[in-house]
């Protein structure tokens, strides 16, 4: 049986311990409890882990989510209609795609049945189509073309030719092995839910990144197209030199006969799984993580604009893993690297797709095809294929319209568009991609560093503060001045907000620490002055004591009657000598000294002046050739999400040279966090009160007119009783 405890406030008492008497006198404060048994604690821990199992199960395996509750009525029509339009689209663009991978037209067609599949039981968009993509096949294309070269697989015969066969086994395993490490990399992104470093890749960048990755495309294909096999170049410039080699081997009819390539052996069925070769990872590990981010841009990009068109949510993080299992998994079964096909997804959209039901259908399609009639495409023209990858590339050209756009609407963005995409042009994808993502971050950097300061003014019979430059109805207060940065303040940009305060403010701090500095230096000469004036005066005082008292040895001598009132001014004097070695830190009033009649009345007054000077300079002094109009200083935080260190510095440094020139200084519309962050660093203290602090900018400058109104009413009642 379970203890029986009672539980009131913060204690529990046992029933044992208690006696009858104090049993009803606590069962008056509180209720009888049960105390769980061990049993009871781990039945409860498995009710509270069993929903959190299932849910994170749903999570991962998404299909379990959505399959079951699945409506054949509603969606079955749509997604058998647009799941064969997609798998016819798929035949075509999965061998054409595989020329750009530089493997067989085949191993397009693996590529565009398992990762649909996969992705049908992770993924949680309904509208993608997985598969072979331009993009990503061109960036795969480089990689086997330069592990596999022509040149390594060159016969040793008097007619020097490639060994074709052992070249291309070799490029798909060079292929499967980058697409598992790529997809190894999405897969750990995923787990430790790192979706959002595609934020990085901006959408001007991804932009101008694929359209530049079409040029390189479209430059791939020219020798299908024109039927003649240039040397492959790899490397910065190698677009350019593909280019001047296909022209001159064309236009110079270098081919000794005209013979039409075509598409060659399709075998049917399907090949057995075979682990990818980890010994090549170390070759290709800066490959695998472009290509993954890259693929993962793509399809995360696609998935968010349909699920936002049809009111459903896309999962950033489980999408990386979906397309990390695709990739890691489609290696083993002779499958490239793999994302999103922006003709195919709209295709499954437009045809009525609805689910990833569509996905299966199109899979379905493909499989026929590789199993029965594959070899009908065997001896199609391998110009066909390139004809059909420059069609599905016309959507990327229309991308250069963005540079007009950006032209109006911000330069910034279309000097990001630029550099992508000639940087990508020049330097390859891989380089090219590095380059842009550098640039752009530069660029996030000096937005942060140089951010627009702005005077906020009162918008009439409102309490709205906007820019003073922007808008002409804002009013700036009499004597506040209200300072808003458009970035979050950090160690970048602390020096610099600390300048536009100065600026704005209209107080020249140099100049005021230098008459500091002077004053002080004046200040310690006439304190010697005044230091060696009182040992003048104390010589002085110590002469006349030893007068008398030889005036009183002589009177002694004399024997006159005058001996008693001379010891008692004696004795006077000797007391005005101890008060006037008093020291004055310890707040005594040297009356007896001051009432010296050697002591003259400018001499007093010189002594009181030099005293209270620092203290009226500092106070805001009249006659100061520094003096600002401005009262107080309002700083709107609202933009700044955290502070740092250095930052923390700098608002101290600020608010003790305002409060030195008897300015106020206050600060608005700080958030919670950045709060907490002040506190953490100490920055609240004697000098610099909580009660700087508001919660809008409208309060703050109610709270100054407030306190100045009672500031200048304090003024005027003691101007009064002075008259």
């Amino acid at each position: 049986m379970a203890d029986r405890c009672w539980s009131s406030g913060d204690f529990v008492v046992h029933r044992e311990v208690l006696d009858e008497n104090r049993l009803d006198e606590v069962a008056q404060k509180g209720t009888w409890s049960t105390k769980p048994t061990v049993g009871e604690r781990v039945r409860e821990s498995l009710r509270c882990s069993v929903p959190k199992l299932k849910h994170m199960v749903l999570t991962w395996i998404p299909i379990l989510a959505w399959l079951p509750g699945y409506s054949f009525r509603e969606n079955a029509m749509g997604d058998l209609i647009s799941g064969c339009s997609v798998g016819i689209m798929h035949l075509p663009q999965g061998m054409a795609y595989a020329f750009l991978a530089s493997v067989r037209p085949v191993f397009g067609l693996y590529t565009s049945l398992y990762p649909v599949l996969i992705y049908f039981i992770f993924g949680t968009s309904r509208h993608i189509s997985i598969g072979t993509f331009a993009v990503i096949s061109i960036m795969v294309g480089g990689v086997t073309e330069r592990l596999a070269p022509d040149s390594d697989f060159m016969t040793n015969g008097t007619n020097r030719t490639v060994n074709i066969d052992a070249r291309d086994s070799y490029r798909v395993q060079v292929a499967c092995s980058l697409t598992a490490l790529a997809g190894i990399f999405q897969i750990l992104l995923g787990i430790v839910r790192f979706g959002f470093v595609v934020t990085y890749l901006s959408e001007p960048l991804a932009r101008g990144y694929t359209t530049a990755a079409a040029c390189h495309v479209c430059v791939s294909q020219l020798k299908y197209l024109f039927g003649v096999r240039p040397a492959r170049f790899a490397g910065p410039f190698a677009i350019i030199y593909i280019i001047a080699a296909t022209i001159i081997t064309h236009f110079c009819g270098l081919p000794a006969t005209y013979r039409v390539d075509v598409v060659g052996e399709i075998p049917s069925g399907l090949k057995a799984p075979r682990a990818p070769d980890p010994t090549l990872f170390s070759q290709i590990i800066g490959d695998a993580f472009a290509v993954a981010i890259v693929g993962y841009a793509i399809t995360i990009s696609l998935g968010k604009t349909f699920a936002l068109k049809h009111g459903y949510k896309v999962d950033s993080n489980q999408e990386l893993v979906a397309v990390g299992l695709c990739n890691a998994i489609g290696a083993c079964f002779w499958c490239y690297a793999v994302t999103s096909s922006l003709s195919r997804s709209l295709v499954q959209e437009s045809t009525g797709g609805r689910t990833q039901i569509a996905g299966v259908v199109s899979s379905v399609v493909v499989l026929i095809a590789v199993l029965k009639i594959g070899s009908l495409f065997e001896d199609l023209p391998k110009a066909v294929l390139s004809t059909i990858v420059f069609v599905n590339l016309k959507g990327m050209f229309k991308q250069f319209m963005d540079v007009s756009l950006l032209w109006k609407t911000n330069k910034v963005d279309l000097l990001v568009w630029l550099v992508t995409f000639v940087s990508t042009i020049l330097l390859n994808l891989d380089m090219g991609l590095a380059v842009s993502i550098g640039f752009s971050m530069l660029t996030i950097i000096f937005r942060a560093q140089v951010p627009r300061y702005s005077i906020l003014g009162n918008v009439p019979d409102t309490d709205l503060y906007l820019d003073m430059e922007t808008y002409r109805a804002a009013r700036e207060i009499p004597g506040i001045k209200i300072i808003r940065s458009s970035a979050t303040i950090n160690f970048t940009n602390a020096e610099m907000y600390r300048e536009f305060l100065q600026e704005k403010s209209g107080i020249e701090f140099a100049k005021m620490q230098a008459e500091k500095k002077k004053q002080d230096a004046k200040q310690r000469c006439e304190q010697k002055k005044n230091k060696k004036e009182a040992k003048k005066k104390q010589n002085k005082t110590m002469i006349h004591l030893n007068n008398t008292f030889i005036s009183l040895r002589d009177l002694e001598l004399n024997g006159g009657n005058e001996c008693a009132v001379t010891k008692e001014k004696c004795n006077q004097t000797e007391v005005a000598l101890d008060l006037t070695n008093t020291s004055p830190s310890k707040g005594q009033v040297n009356w007896a000294y001051q009432a010296d009649t050697n002591m003259s009345d400018s001499d007093s007054d010189s002594r009181s002046h030099t005293d209270e000077a620092p203290e009226v300079l500092y106070q805001g002094d009249e006659t100061s050739t520094f003096r600002s109009d401005i009262h107080s200083v309002i700083l709107d935080m609202s933009t700044t999400s955290s502070v740092d260190t250095v930052t923390v510095k700098f608002m101290k440094t600020i608010f003790r040279e305002f409060k030195e020139v008897d300015m106020d200084i206050y600060l608005a519309s700080c958030q919670v966090c950045v709060v907490e962050q002040l506190e953490k660093a100490d920055f609240f203290s004697e000098l610099v009160p909580k009660s700087i602090l508001f919660v809008s900018v409208h309060d703050a400058v109610l709270h100054v007119l407030r306190k100045r109104e009672q500031t200048d009413s304090m003024t005027g009642t003691a101007c009064d009783t002075q008259m």
